[in-house]
């Protein structure tokens, strides 16, 4: 990765800001302008992530880069075991409580189908999820933070949280908690990009936000032979296709219905000869539900109902069920705080009801450690009727949403130090 951070003048209306709505309130002491100030070189440092995706696991130029830009803040960033990821304390009273937001540093294996001068460099490589939105949204929220802090009006600790590896099984995020990001630490917040939700929107919800997922695989196995004589062997595509067929339906009657399971096939595998029925072939796909016991459940009822389907064949069976990330489930108080925050930094029609997504985030694990909520920032352009969606490699975002996602962390950091409602680590009331 180079060092070189420059504000291309092409692609999306970086420079412009949205106009300010109706009942909003600027940050306090200054903070509004060191903001401002700041959009700018956000929006270069975001095209220079773009340009310069590290896939999961390897994001150690990404960190270096996060690392020198709070470093250059006066603040102490410590470095995850491996050196890919990092977390870090802004403090202003060093007595008060500690509450965290958490980026994801990874981008995805695809190509970036754009034309603009900050398309990724990498070939095959592509921030097509927003994770290089994510990380400058926090980066802009640390010096919103330092001069707070500076100002004696920042009540706690903050400990921003540059996670690596969210796109893969397993992922980042136990590795992040195993190193004690989330010591003493009473909220945990995210927001995640959203092409169907206009730039200067954000969208929330309480409970269930994302599905649990996990991965499947049934591979059949049965020495093959020719197709003149399928008497003669065990017929691999044939039981495939009654997995492909069967197996959905079946498993949607054994699960209670109350906590369905969505099972849905991704890839098959079999054979490369007309004539020839071939010794093994398997399908793969992904079970998500809306239940941590569904998507527990789920395992041990596919592992018995692949072998009744397919009784009598005579193949070998192997069934692979790996779970993947429990669901993203908001904590209550913690999404109205946050809903809270945003109308006070976007404005009260411009914060909405957010859908259920059945896709899988690993922002799950730390919700189950310490209550929070994760919100979808809007990043489509006025006038723009179909946007790429994410993991497409037209991927692309309004830039005039970094600032309304630091907006909305900073308010929202400020409300969850002034909330003294739960004790560290503890769901529950005082």
């Amino acid at each position: 990765m180079t060092s070189a951070l420059t504000l291309p003048s092409d692609g999306l209306p970086a420079a412009s800001r949205l106009d300010a709505q109706p009942g909003t309130m600027p940050l306090p002491h200054g903070a509004d302008e060191v903001l401002t100030g700041n959009i700018p070189g956000l929006i270069a440092v975001r095209r220079h992530l773009h340009a310069h995706p590290e896939l999961s696991g390897q994001e150690f130029q990404t960190t270096a880069l996060v690392a020198g830009r709070l470093t250059g803040l006066g603040l102490t960033p410590q470095l995850l075991p491996k050196g890919n990821g990092l977390f870090c304390d802004i403090v202003g009273e060093a007595d008060g409580p500690l509450v965290a937001f958490r980026a994801d540093l990874d981008a995805l294996p695809l190509p970036d189908s754009k034309t603009v001068d900050y398309r990724s460099t990498v070939p095959g490589v592509c921030h097509a999820c927003g994770h290089d939105v994510h990380t400058t949204v926090l980066l802009g929220l640390a010096p919103v933070l330092v001069r707070l802090a500076e100002r004696g009006a920042l009540p706690g600790r903050v400990r921003l949280i540059f996670q690596p590896a969210e796109e893969t099984v397993p992922s980042g995020a136990p590795e992040v908690i195993a190193a004690g990001a989330l010591d003493g630490v009473s909220s945990i917040f995210a927001l995640h990009c959203a092409p169907q939700f206009p730039v200067g929107t954000v969208a929330v919800r309480s409970g269930p936000l994302t599905a649990a997922s996990a991965t499947l695989e049934v591979r059949v196995s049965g020495g093959g032979g020719h197709t003149a004589r399928p008497h003669l062997a065990a017929h691999v595509v044939d039981l495939l296709g009654r997995v492909i067929v069967g197996l959905p339906g079946l498993l949607a009657h054994r699960m209670d219905p109350r906590r369905p399971v969505s099972l849905v096939w991704g890839a098959v595998s079999a054979g490369t000869a007309f004539n020839t029925i071939p010794a093994d072939g398997a399908v793969r796909g992904t079970v998500r539900s809306l239940s941590r016991e569904a998507w527990h459940e789920a395992g041990a009822v596919i592992t018995n109902l692949v072998p009744d389907l397919l009784a009598g064949s005579g193949a070998d069976i192997e069934v692979s069920y790996v779970e993947g990330f429990p669901p993203v489930i908001n904590d209550h108080q913690a999404t109205a705080l946050i809903a809270s925050a945003a109308t006070r930094a976007l404005g009260v029609d411009h914060v909405v009801e957010a859908p259920v997504s059945m896709g899988g985030e690993d922002f799950s694990f730390y919700l189950e450690q310490v209550p929070g909520a994760m919100i979808r920032l809007g990043i489509t352009a006025p006038g723009v009727t179909d946007p790429p969606d994410t993991h497409q490699t037209g991927f692309d975002v309004d830039e005039r949403a970094i600032e309304c996602g630091v907006r909305v962390m900073a308010h929202t950091a400020l409300a969850a130090l002034a909330d003294s409602g739960r004790e560290p680590g503890n769901g529950t009331p005082r």
